[in-house]
């Protein structure tokens, strides 16, 4: 079970900042400016144990306070539909504002865990200054500074105790791909030219996919479920926010599959939305393919693709080791190497290399290539096992594993790769005590 928790508040509160400091690092843009955020920007956290996805919603919006309202409504009515814990940041500066009721009132009408976070509370006057959002109506809330972290682990440890463990991902008996990317990019393209059935609709209209549809591959030797994830649901009351439905969709697609088939505009590039996706399937230990679509559309010569390929590797690094497709859907160009390419991730995913196998393997490597000492320290390896869990896991037992440095990791990484093929998978190498 996937742990979602949103970021919600009127725009420039110190959402942006606060996702920064949670994920640890400045993923999103941070500005004076209301609004600033444009694209989504969701990342993996941990806390006490608990890893959960950070989704920060951001402004989005520009224009006139009753464009901002209606939108800000618009992302609080879909996290509270697909979150499973909501963040709610106020800022103690400009104090309690209409806004701020308003996005109250729908949070109080959940059924969701709110977590009211009062930022930019840093001297004591502030601290007193924070007691008028008890008018809020949603109880308890958390003083925090997102600047400079003040208060966000009290909060932290409130958001872990409303998030559930993740269980041990077993492998189930079909793979599941999940065919995701950007709005119309052509994912329900490839799954109707793939089944070879019009089963999704299809428009030029970004967000034409209302849900995240699964169905059954079984033909040419296949057999996988794939699930079209451009995820733009209508429930309810809930207006349509493109971006923001998508990210949550999408999340939990991820989150849940064995392979992420990564759709790419060919005519718009590898932009920073792709990435998110990337980065958060990698994150996730999940397997990922490329498809460049709408090749068909782009002038090109005897050097485009390889030249094209080459930017998103650049982009993906230090995770390179990728298969990267260049498709057309319309034209049914390269679909089935695209399936073949899929199914052969799912199975370096699934793979285990026998320990009498790697030891082998890494004996001579070990001669050649010896850990670096460290303050006068010889570093001596003495075998390595791949873990019995789902992801490839590799523990390589040595004498002083605490200083075995990231460099000669990324190498022993690579050398695994070229060796015994994990094309598409990330593995993870850890060191242990012998």
């Amino acid at each position: 079970m996937s742990n979602i928790v949103a970021i919600v508040g009127r725009p420039n509160v110190g959402k942006s900042t606060f996702f920064n400091r949670m994920v640890g690092g400045r993923e999103a843009i941070v500005d004076e400016v209301s609004g600033v955020t444009r694209d989504r920007h969701y990342g993996t956290a941990e806390w006490n144990g608990k890893s959960f996805t950070l989704i920060d919603t951001g402004g989005y919006i520009h224009g006139s306070e009753d464009v901002f309202e209606e939108a800000i409504r618009n992302q609080v009515s879909i996290a509270i539909e697909e979150a499973d814990v909501i963040v709610f940041v106020v800022d103690v500066e400009t104090g309690l504002t209409d806004m701020d009721q308003a996005v109250a009132h729908l949070l109080r009408q959940s059924n969701r865990e709110v977590l009211l976070a009062v930022n930019k509370v840093d001297n004591n006057q502030r601290v007193n200054d924070a007691t008028e959002f008890y008018a809020l109506g949603l109880g308890e809330y958390f003083c925090i500074s997102s600047i400079n972290g003040s208060g966000t682990g009290d909060l932290l440890d409130k958001l872990a105790e409303n998030l559930t463990a993740a269980p041990v991902e077993e492998a189930s008996e079909i793979p599941r791909l999940a065919i995701v990317g950007r709005p119309n990019v052509g994912k329900s393209s490839l799954v109707n030219a793939l089944l070879g059935e019009e089963k999704h609709i299809v428009t030029p209209i970004a967000g034409t996919t209302r849900d995240a549809v699964n169905s059954r591959y079984n033909k040419f030797g296949h057999d996988f479920m794939l699930v079209d994830t451009a995820g733009l649901r209508k429930k309810g009351k809930v207006h349509e926010d493109l971006e923001f439905y998508s990210v949550m969709r999408t999340v939990k697609a991820i989150e849940n599959c064995d392979v992420c088939v990564l759709m790419l505009d060919a005519e718009h590039g590898f932009e920073a939305q792709d990435m998110n996706i990337f980065r958060l399937a990698q994150r996730n230990k999940k397997g990922i393919v490329i498809l460049v679509n709408k090749w068909d559309l782009v002038e090109k010569d005897t050097y485009t693709a390889s030249a094209f390929e080459k930017v998103i590797r650049k982009k993906i690094e230090p995770f390179t080791d990728v298969p990267i497709l260049f498709i057309s859907v319309l034209n049914k160009q390269r679909i089935m190497d695209a399936v073949n390419t899929a199914a052969r991730v799912a199975e370096n995913r699934r793979k285990k290399v026998a320990t009498s196998a790697l030891n082998e393997w890494i004996e001579p490597l070990l001669e050649r290539n010896p850990p670096p000492s460290v303050r006068g320290l010889h570093i001596k390896i003495k075998y390595v096992t791949q873990l019995p869990i789902y992801t490839p896991t590799f523990a390589f037992f040595c004498n002083h594993p605490q200083h075995v440095k990231d460099p000669y990791k990324r190498f022993l990484e690579n050398r695994l790769r070229e060796s015994f093929d994990f094309e598409g998978v990330p593995i993870s190498i850890v060191f242990r005590k012998k």
